[in-house]
């Protein structure tokens, strides 16, 4: 597997190629703006080795320890983080419900000290009104995310793959049987 430098070198060694194909075939300097800053948000920030102690869990700084149960409940390199599309999403979606708290918390404090008059159906037609404004946007942020979190997923599948190979021979990953002493169950 690659160390974590590895995975950095590759997302900005990439970078530029992404930035060129989204420029391509969106025809748009916003989509594609969009799109590579998800991307590198997806390779830097957002990487499936958030559910261990890695560069991208550093890099939240003082904001790390909202992922402290994220890493407690899933297992490293388990579906759940290094699957494409479901670690992705699911780290969206653990995101969101930290931000969403975190936006509750704040608007109640807004109302209590300055006697606001923020609602939560206020708050749920600007919510909706700006996904309905930006949805276009935010798919391809998402897209860009989900490109960031592949290129991690598929260093790791390649490295992992190409040691079996050099060890053990092309069987090695055709077998779904591990061959090695170390893993083998007596």
């Amino acid at each position: 597997m690659p160390a974590g430098r590895t995975h950095d070198r590759i997302t900005f060694w990439t970078f530029p190629l992404i930035l060129l194909i989204a420029l391509d075939r969106t025809r748009s300097p916003w989509f594609t703006l969009v799109l590579t800053v998800g991307y590198l948000l997806g390779g830097f920030m957002l990487s499936p080795d958030l559910d261990i102690h890695s560069h991208p869990y550093k890099r939240w700084g003082w904001l790390r320890w909202i992922w402290l149960p994220y890493r407690a409940s899933i297992r490293h390199r388990s579906p759940l983080s290094h699957a494409p599309i479901i670690g992705t999403t699911l780290r969206i979606l653990y995101l969101t419900f930290w931000m969403g708290l975190m936006g509750i918390v704040g608007v109640a404090i807004t109302n209590d000290l300055l006697l606001g008059s923020l609602t939560w159906d206020k708050l749920d037609f600007i919510i909706r009104s700006f996904i309905r404004q930006h949805g276009k946007t935010g798919l391809f942020l998402i897209i860009g995310l989900e490109l960031g979190a592949m290129s991690h997923s598929l260093a790791d599948f390649s490295v992992t793959h190409y040691k079996r190979i050099k060890e053990r021979g092309i069987c090695a990953i055709l077998s779904k049987k591990s061959k090695h002493p170390r893993n083998r169950k007596r």
